[in-house]
């Protein structure tokens, strides 16, 4: 397989570009074809060093795998062969990156590969969850009931994410606005009635000052305070990539915090029940399992809580144990774990467990936003508030000055 960049035009009439894996430059233009684009220029892609390349590199929206995984699953429950499932697939997906991938995993099985080492081939695409799942289906000869169960997995997580950016979302908007506001009327609006005030002469009153000094100080020194700034948020996003130490920090103050801890908490429980019990329902053994869910949480302290439960099972200490004393974990989760291994239901436990984290989560998010829409009202009133206060008290002293 070789990777080719095109250019083209689509059903619509609209130039588009992207990439895609084919054996040479005429199943390109083939495959172009399939996919409703008319291709304009089809060309080699060069290679960049030698470690994984393209293969490695590739990165798939979440929304778009999910779909991915649904529409196989169905497409497999309802009998079509894998081959053209495939095909039917690439011809749907929204995101050119996916076609390219669906592509070269459907040469590889039309080649006699399996599904499993095909889409291995590509680990940021699908992890190693994921192909994990799809080798237990394949041996197992239920390779359509694991996708829907991928299909599903996915579809909640998604969920779940989407209710964390919705918690996040809202109360950064908010701020955003209200410091644009506030630079916008000492940058602005305050001169206008700092050149007023100096006409008249008069003495003004000490508030009203101190807002015309941080308006001199903005405006004289908004490059530094700019660029003090962007250095801030440049250091944090280098730190947050290359440190595991800071990552480690973050996390670890994140879920100290009264109510985004509490969030923090329920997602990562959430996460952590919802794959292990996928895993586990799939017939996974339970060590595997645990490593495959490592890296799911999205939490640094609850990573390597499964990782020591993982160590501990595997020296044969029962699950519920190891979680109990890992100290991370609610109480509720533990004693339904534990009920789950007693009764040998351990993946409909923590299925169980997962959907009531979920709707706990669904609570706390609802009452975050419940809470901080009118405590960052109250904020934004009270800064934009007393600027207009401040403008305006030497216009009510003047006015009192000549009443009298």
């Amino acid at each position: 397989m070789n990777e080719y960049v095109w250019t083209g035009v689509d059903r619509l009439g609209r130039r588009t570009t992207g990439e895609l894996s084919a054996a040479s430059r005429n199943a390109a233009r083939a495959t172009l074809r399939r996919q409703g684009i008319a291709p304009r220029g089809v060309r080699r892609k060069r290679a960049k060093g030698s470690s994984g390349g393209w293969r490695g590199r590739r990165r798939v929206k979440s929304d778009d795998l999910a779909l991915f995984s649904r529409q196989m699953a169905t497409m497999m429950r309802a009998g079509v062969p894998l081959v053209h499932a495939f095909d039917v697939v690439a011809n749907s997906a929204r995101s050119p990156k996916l076609v390219a991938v669906i592509e070269a995993v459907r040469q590889d099985i039309a080649e006699g590969a399996s599904l499993t080492s095909a889409l291995a081939k590509f680990p940021a695409v699908f992890d190693d969850l994921y192909v994990s799942l799809v080798g237990v289906g394949e041996q197992s000869g239920t390779l359509e009931t694991m996708l829907e169960r991928i299909a599903t997995y996915q579809e909640r997580t998604q969920a779940t994410r989407r209710k964390l950016a919705k918690a996040m979302t809202y109360p950064g908007v908010v701020v955003l606005a209200a410091t644009v506001v506030t630079v916008l009327l000492l940058i602005y609006v305050v001169p206008q009635f700092e050149t007023v005030f100096a006409g008249v002469g008069a003495d003004l009153p000490a508030f009203t000052r101190l807002v015309i000094g941080i308006s001199d100080d903005l405006r004289e020194n908004w490059p530094i305070l700019l660029a003090v700034g962007t250095l801030c948020v440049a250091g944090f996003m280098a730190a947050h990539r290359r440190s595991t130490r800071f990552r480690d920090l973050r996390d670890r103050c994140v879920i100290k915090f009264p109510i985004a801890g509490e969030i923090a908490v329920k997602a990562s429980v959430a996460r952590f029940a919802r794959t292990l019990a996928t895993s586990v329902a799939a017939g996974m053994p339970l060590v595997e399992a645990l490593r495959a869910v490592v890296g799911t949480t999205g939490n640094v302290v609850y990573a390597r809580a499964i990782r020591h439960l993982r160590d501990q099972v595997a020296a044969g200490q029962p699950l519920a144990a190891s979680m109990r004393d890992s100290r991370v974990f609610p109480d509720m989760i533990v004693q339904m774990v534990a009920i789950g291994e007693e009764s040998g239901s351990l993946d409909d436990m923590l299925a169980r467990a997962a959907a009531h984290f979920e709707t706990q989560l669904d609570a706390a998010v609802d009452n975050l936003t419940s809470l901080v829409e009118p405590l960052l009202m109250a904020v934004l009133g009270v800064v934009v508030g007393g600027l207009v206060v401040a403008m305006y008290l030497p216009v009510f002293q003047l006015g009192t000055a000549f009443g009298g």
